[in-house]
């Protein structure tokens, strides 16, 4: 399973330490101006070594476009790119050739294919995602003209968390510092908690807060292909998540219904809307035209740089103390991987919506 979506479709390839990362997009609509300095700024908001919160490792990530692109437009053709790896020190995991390293894909790839690439994990490394951000950011550049824009940002890291909702906080101040978080006071704690992990050699997981707007009204299906489904599947693929809540989620479970319910009501030009978005802007599975709002929780990063126990593949007890080049808190580089699914699968349940148009 290699391919992501339905009308809008990515198939990405690549491992970490392979030739390079690419991918083919199709059903990207036809006449979209390509914006290149925005795709590459999203790969430079993914990439390794931005900031010193993040790994060490040096990719220029520069995407070759070869097909699908003509005179600065999208043809309706399939899309086919390309980011080559450049900064590979694959000797550092020639200690784990053998071994199993805890909470990775190392044993189950294993057991499943009865071969694997130990260099970073192969295809189990969440360099892949790049593919995803350059997807992603032609999504984007689609959903521009329909009025729609997503953002995500960092809402906690361990115990530290932003309080209140996304409106209230100003997501322009999103990229004011490496951590990606729009309260500066907040972040400056993350950054500290993140460079104490750090230090330790371990790590540190936490939470990305997703907002969509300008998502018309219909969106999703209302029994198989719900819209929440569809962004929960999507946040769930990505390497190291291992939660998903949209609305109110979980903390919506202590309140009454009478509470909860989202009353309608007609605006000041007559449109009928909500007095609350306790529902993140999907209901019965479709959307309602509020905004979509969502959180995805990333564990730590499995790799730390201490010694732990674990078993070769010949299920040997041994120990491991992994060397390289990892990231403390992913959740930094994940904000724009977060972005790129969301806007992926936007766009793929907006076609799939015109589809049932005549």
């Amino acid at each position: 399973m290699n391919t992501f979506g339905n009308i809008f479709r990515l198939t990405s390839f690549g491992e970490s330490h392979g030739p390079g990362i690419g991918g083919v997009i199709d059903g990207m609509p036809a006449g979209i101006e390509v914006d290149m300095d925005f795709i590459q700024s999203q790969l430079a908001r993914r990439r390794p070594g931005q900031s010193k919160l993040t790994t060490a490792r040096k990719e220029e990530d520069q995407v070759e476009i070869l097909s699908g692109v003509f005179e600065g437009y999208t043809t309706g053709c399939p899309i086919g790119f390309l980011v080559r790896n450049t900064n590979q020190h694959s000797n550092d995991y020639d200690n784990i050739r053998d071994v199993f390293r805890p909470s990775h894909a190392d044993f189950t790839y294993t057991s499943k294919y009865g071969i694997r690439d130990h260099r970073g994990g192969g295809r189990s490394s969440a360099r892949e995602t790049i593919a995803r951000v350059v997807a992603g950011a032609f999504a984007m550049l689609a959903l521009r003209q329909l009025g729609i824009s997503i953002q995500a940002y960092t809402s906690q890291v361990g115990g530290i968390a932003l309080s209140g909702s996304y409106m209230d906080y100003d997501l322009s101040r999103i990229e004011s510092n490496p951590v990606r978080c729009p309260d500066e006071e907040t972040a400056q704690k993350m950054a500290d908690l993140i460079m104490q992990v750090k230090a330790k050699g371990d790590t540190i997981g936490g939470v990305i807060t997703c907002v969509v707007k300008g998502c018309p009204v219909g969106l999703g299906e209302p029994c198989f292909g719900k819209l929440h489904a569809a962004l929960g599947g999507a946040m769930l693929g990505i390497n190291a998540v291992k939660g998903f809540e949209y609305g109110m989620g979980f903390s919506g479970m202590e309140m009454r219904g009478s509470e909860q319910n989202d009353i309608f009501t007609t605006d000041d030009d007559g449109n009928i809307t909500t007095l609350t978005n306790h529902s993140g802007g999907i209901q019965g599975g479709i959307s309602n035209g509020q905004d979509i709002y969502f959180r995805v929780a990333f564990k730590p990063v499995a790799t730390i740089l201490m010694e732990q126990p674990t078993v070769n593949a010949q299920g040997e007890r041994t120990t491991l103390k992994a060397r390289g080049r990892h990231d403390a808190c992913v959740l930094p580089r994940a904000v724009p991987v977060v972005e790129a699914m969301s806007a992926m699968t936007i766009l793929d349940y907006y076609l799939l919506n015109k589809a049932r148009s005549i």
